[in-house]
C-alpha cells in the first residue's frame, strides 16, 4: 500500500488519528516532526527559534524524501503544505488526507499547549489569517475529513473505508 499521509492544520488530529490508524491498518507510524527532532537532535520549537523558520521548512522538504513511502502512515507537520514541492511529493508517492477542523475547535484545543511554535494565542487573528492561508493548500489532498465533531474511532473508520475503495484489481491498497 502507498504511504497514507495525513495533513492539517495544528490541532486537527493529524498525531492522535495516525497513531489508531496505524493500530487498525497494521502500520507503523512516522510524525515527520518527530523525524526532524531526530535527526537534527533538537525540538521543533528550539528550531524555529535557534535556526527560524525557513531552515525548518528546509529540513521538512529533505527530510520528507528519507521517509519510505509504503506500508506506513505518515502524521505531517501543520505547515508541511506551504511547500509546492512537499505536495506534490506526496500526492505522487501516497494518499494524501486533509483532516480539516473549524478553527474554533482548534483554539480550543491548542490554546493551552506550549510546543506549538507558530500559534499565536495572544493573536487570535494572526493564527486564523495562517489557517486561511493555507487552506487552499490542505484542500488539494486525495480525501478531507472533517474531525471537528467525530470521535477518533469515527474518523479512522472514515479514512480506512476511503482507503478501501482504492484498491486495485489485486485487492491491495495502492
Amino acid at each position: 500500500m502507498k504511504a497514507v499521509y495525513l495533513t492539517g492544520f495544528m490541532g486537527a488530529g493529524k498525531t492522535t488519528i495516525g497513531q489508531k490508524l496505524g493500530q487498525v491498518l497494521q502500520l507503523p507510524v512516522i510524525d515527520t516532526d518527530q523525524f526532524i527532532e531526530k535527526k537534527i537532535g533538537k525540538r521543533i520549537a528550539d528550531i524555529f527559534s535557534e535556526e527560524g523558520e525557513q531552515t525548518f521548512r528546509d529540513y521538512e522538504r529533505s527530510f520528507l524524501k528519507e521517509i519510505p513511502t509504503d506500508d506506513i502512515v505518515i502524521t505531517t507537520g501543520g505547515g508541511i503544505v506551504i511547500q509546492e514541492e512537499n505536495r506534490q511529493w506526496m500526492m505522487q508517492n501516497g494518499h494524501v488526507i486533509f483532516l480539516y477542523c473549524d478553527i474554533d475547535r482548534i483554539f480550543e484545543r491548542v490554546q493551552f499547549d506550549p510546543s506549538r511554535p507558530l500559534f499565536d494565542s495572544e493573536k487570535k487573528e494572526n493564527t486564523s489569517k495562517l489557517y486561511s492561508e493555507r487552506m487552499p493548500f490542505y484542500n488539494e489532498a486525495h480525501y478531507k475529513v472533517d474531525t471537528t465533531e467525530k470521535n477518533l474511532d469515527e474518523v479512522v473508520d472514515d479514512i480506512v473505508s476511503w482507503l478501501h475503495l482504492q484498491k486495485d484489481g489485486n485487492n491491495n491498497i495502492s
